[in-house]
């Protein structure tokens, strides 16, 4: 059975996205092997008007959605960063919602001290050994950039631990 997973890092001005396609054993007797299938950012510019940067995000979605069509979203949960940022991040993330309702998919969401958890061994661990977590997993030979992908990634690998 094949089971494609979108993970998205949600971001106001980058939010990444990183799919990767798991395909199970017939006889289940070896784990599941886990394949990249694509990563990337979809950025909008600072200096454009905030209703045309939700309009890119909600367009860009849609068009990621209808290109991976996946069985599962799996979404980074909204912590607050700075005040200044934590508004722009919960409307980007309301577009994310939205766009995901409207395509009728399942959503799971993680903490980012899960991931980490799911991927390096423990809850607290730096930036840097995720992304070599995420490397590893998807067996590449470098570290996915920029980083909002990997973190996408990461939480896209993260959902297929669990799922």
């Amino acid at each position: 059975m094949q089971r494609k997973i979108l993970g998205l890092d949600p971001g106001f001005a980058i939010l990444g996205f990183g799919a990767i396609i798991c395909q199970e054993n017939q006889n289940n007797l070896q784990s599941e092997s886990v394949k990249l299938l694509d990563f990337g950012i979809i950025s909008t510019p600072a200096k454009t008007p905030l209703e045309t940067r939700l309009c890119t995000l909600y367009d860009d979605l849609h068009t990621l959605v209808e290109e991976f069509q996946p069985d599962l979203v799996a979404i980074e949960k909204f912590f607050f960063y700075r005040m200044s940022n934590t508004i722009l991040v919960a409307q980007a993330r309301g577009i994310i919602l939205l766009v995901l309702g409207q395509h009728g998919l399942p959503i799971v969401e993680f903490a980012p001290s899960q991931i980490k958890l799911a991927l390096a061994g423990y809850g607290k661990a730096e930036k840097h050994e995720v992304q070599e977590a995420v490397a590893r997993e998807l067996d590449l030979d470098y570290i996915p950039r920029p980083d909002d992908a990997a973190d996408a990634l990461a939480i896209a690998l993260t959902a297929s631990f669990q799922y």
